[in-house]
This record gives structure tokens, sequence and C-alpha cells, in this order.
């Protein structure tokens, strides 16, 4: 039995009400019913959506309790290596848990069931050896430079390590899962089990009289990231198995590497900069400012998963529709996924700044000292949306390359900003910095799309909005 939204509204809504939702209802039911990319992306997108809304509530509740469980220092201390371990992970996978989107498309579209089988396997354990091997780097430049590095992080952090090998193949496996539209499987275990099971195992580990401290929430981070990525491995290698017959598997291992290290140098740019302020205040401001500055962006979250809900449900269409050859229904689909991100993005924005103050006292006394920072970030979060999820479509057509490049010029302009804002203005600096940096990475992005693909990616801009030939 599949869900209806007219149904719904004409069973719910007074009979007024009901006829002017109509319209809106039987749009959205024939996006979610259709059988072509539109609809599989429309339905992944949403349910993308559905567990982004889910995940930022555990989210927020969890970083609360643990910030009050802790205190503002240790949970700074936690807060920064947690946040490097996540970027480091997503770097170790070098590139693979996005391009095996693209290749999964590619190899099943024409039947190269050898090659896809390779790329498969292939992606899985090259990235376990990678980031073991980073890991195991960190660990010994750690060592090697202990005596730079303030007291309190340096246990911390080696024991962040250990999650990095379990983090970068959850990234991966989320890839596959994505590329089947799989959405359940891509998103539950990172954004809906992980956190629960590392509240639970903190929570756990305190009811055994472990001290609140942030080495004690890294161990239940470990527990947590290595049961929920063992359980997804399981999970995604069983139905990728029962989709594709077992049989002979062909490695093209250098051709992988050359379309996944410009990817790589995307993703890595990307992850930096959407996290680049957070890293900049731990190098120069104490922890307990770290422990403010992260609850205004966990705040901000709530805007952020419209973008991401999007960018999850679009990628592997943007690839079957590229490789299928219309770019008249290339163009198309894109911009209406910038609708997708963009209006949903402005109403969670001020639906937080309305709320922003409350939700940081939550965190404990002195978070609210965050809430005005929420205008400035809030305002360069929607003017990232006005572009919707471009660097998939630049990445998924092709042009991994420029889209690299973009994203090195915009972390240039996002850490240089930050070096000369923080030391002046503080957290206002590193959110000032943050929101022009924003800014900059939109328009350029905008106008790499129209330059390499002749679409009109941004709001802005009238539908149709396409030329004729590209150059």
């Amino acid at each position: 039995m599949r869900f209806s939204a007219a149904t719904t509204a004409e069973r719910l809504l007074p009979e007024r009400l009901a006829a002017r939702a109509q319209p809106v209802a039987a749009g959205l039911d024939a996006l979610l019913s259709g059988a072509d990319e539109r609809g599989r992306a429309g339905r992944m997108s949403l349910i993308a959506f559905v567990i982004r809304i889910v995940s930022a509530v555990i989210a927020f509740a969890s970083q609360v309790l643990l910030a009050r469980w802790m205190g503002g220092f240790e949970y700074g201390i936690f807060v920064l290596v947690w946040v490097t371990m996540v970027i480091a992970g997503n770097i170790s996978c070098l590139g693979f848990h996005t391009s095996i989107i693209r290749f999964y498309s590619e190899y099943n579209g024409t039947q190269s069931l050898e090659t896809l089988r390779g790329v498969l396997l292939t992606s899985r354990l090259f990235v376990l050896v990678a980031s073991s091997l980073i890991a195991a780097a960190g660990a010994l430049g750690l060592w090697l430079l202990a005596d730079r590095v303030e007291s309190y992080y340096v246990v911390p952090f080696f024991l962040g390590l250990v999650c990095l090998p379990m983090i970068a193949l959850s990234d991966v496996l989320q890839g596959i899962a994505r590329a089947n539209a799989w959405a359940i499987w891509a998103l539950a275990p990172t954004y809906l089990v992980r956190p629960v099971l590392i509240l639970a195992a903190m929570a756990g580990a305190l009811a055994l009289g472990f001290e609140a401290s942030a080495r004690t929430a890294i161990l239940a981070a470990i527990v947590a990231t290595y049961a929920t990525t063992v359980f997804q491995l399981v999970s995604v290698t069983a139905r990728v198995e029962a989709r594709i017959p077992a049989g002979r598997a062909r490695y093209r291992l250098g051709h992988w590497l050359v379309v996944s290290l410009p990817i790589f140098l995307v993703e890595s740019f990307f992850f930096l900069l959407t996290n680049a302020d957070v890293l900049m205040v731990g190098r120069y401001m104490a922890p307990d400012d770290v422990a403010v500055y992260f609850a205004t962006v966990k705040t901000l979250a709530l805007v952020h998963f419209v973008y991401f809900a999007v960018k999850a449900g679009v990628a592997q269409r943007y690839a079957a529709i590229t490789h299928g050859g219309d770019r008249m229904r290339l163009a198309a689909f894109a911009r209406e996924t910038v609708s997708w991100t963009f209006w949903p993005s402005l109403a969670m924005g001020l639906a937080v700044l309305a709320l922003g103050k409350p939700m940081l006292m939550l965190f404990g006394p002195g978070f609210d000292a965050g809430y005005p920072l929420l205008f400035v970030l809030v305002a360069g979060v929607v003017v990232r949306a006005a572009v919707g999820p471009a660097e998939s479509l630049l990445t998924m057509s092709g042009h991994q390359n420029v889209c690299a490049a973009v994203y090195a010029a915009t972390l240039a302009v996002n850490v240089g900003l930050n070096v000369l804002l923080i030391p002046v203005l503080g957290l206002w600096g590193a959110a000032i910095a943050t929101a022009i940096a924003v800014c900059f990475e939109a328009s350029a992005l905008a106008v790499t799309v129209w330059r390499k693909l002749g679409i009109g990616m941004a709001i802005v801009l009238p539908a149709g909005f396409v030329r004729k030939e590209v150059a």
C-alpha cells in the first residue's frame, strides 16, 4: 500500500483546506510515485530528508547530554577530536566513497558485471587498507610531536585514531548503498544508529563509575563505531550479493584511481571547508570556546541536513542521466533539485533563528553566547542552498577536476579569513569567515556549472535557463 498525500489531506484536513492543498499534494504524489529517475531520486531524497530530521534531533539531544555530563572543557576536547576523526576518515576513502556511485551507474548501465564486481570489492579493501595506514601515520606523527600538542589532547587523539578505519569503511559502504538507492542502509547506520550507540555506551560507562571525560566519550565512540560499521558491512554486502550474481571480477585500479583522486580532492576540500571553522577555533582558542562554537554549529545542522538529504538522493540520478546523454533532461532535473534544496533550507533557517537561543541554553550555562553567530551562519547556508547540489552535478558529469579547483580556492579563502579574523574577533571571526567562504563557494559553483554544462543552476534564474551549445 503506497502513501498518498492527496488522500491523506482529504481525510485529515477540513474541506476548504483540503481543496487548497490538493494541487501541492497531487504534485508530491506524482513525484514520489514516478518510476523514472525523478521519482526514484525524489523518494530517496524524501527518505534521506526524514532520516536527517530524526538524526538531527538525535544528534542535538546527544550533544546536549554529552555537554552536560562532561562540562564545557572536556566536551570541547571531545568535539575537536571527533570532528578531526570524521574528517580524516572521509579523506581516507581517497574519493572511492563517491566515485563508486558513478562507477556503479556506469557499469550496471552497460552490464559490465565483471568490472562492477571488481570495483565493489576493490573499493572496500582499498579504503580499509589506506585508512589503516593513515591512522598509523597519524599515531606516529602524534607521538613525535607530542611535546608541541596541549597535553589534554594527546591521549584523546591517540584513542580517536582507533576509530578512523571504521569511519572510512562506513563512508564507502554508504556510497555503495547510495548507488543502489538504498537510502535507509546508506544513512541510518551513520546518522541514526551510531550516535545512539555512542550515547548509550557513554551512559553505560558513567553508570559503571567511569570519569565523565573526553577519554571516556571517545572510548564510547570506538565501541559504537565498530559495532555500527561491522553491522553495515554485513548488511550491505548481503544485499549487493543478492542483486549481482557471483562470477569473475575484472580490476582496473589505475583507471579507478585516476577518476577517484580528483573526487578525493573535491570531498577533502568540502569536508575541510565544512569543518574548518571548528578546527581553526580549536587551534586559536580554548576548549570551552570550541564547545560553544560547536554547539552553535550543531544547532545549525538542522538547516544543513536539507542540502545533504537532496545530495544523497540525486547523485546517482545525475550519473545515470549523464551517461544517457540527454543534456536537456539533465538540465531540467538539475534545476528542479535547486528548488528541492533552497526553499526547505530557507524555512529551516528561519525556524532555527526563532528557536536558536533556547536550544543553545539546553547545552548548559554560557552556551547561548553562540546565538548571535547563528544569524551570520544561517545566511551563509541559505546562500549555499540557492545553487543546490551543484558539486554533485559536476562530479557525476565528469568535471571533478574543475570542481576540486573550486573547493581548493574556497578552502584557501576560508582558512585565510579564519587566520586573520579569529585572533581579532574570536568566535565572530570564525562565523564571518565561514559565511564569506560559503558565499564564494556558491558563486563559483554556479559559474562553473554554467561554463561547463550550460545549465543555470541557481534559484534566482528562471526554469529552463539553459545554453543550447556547450563550449
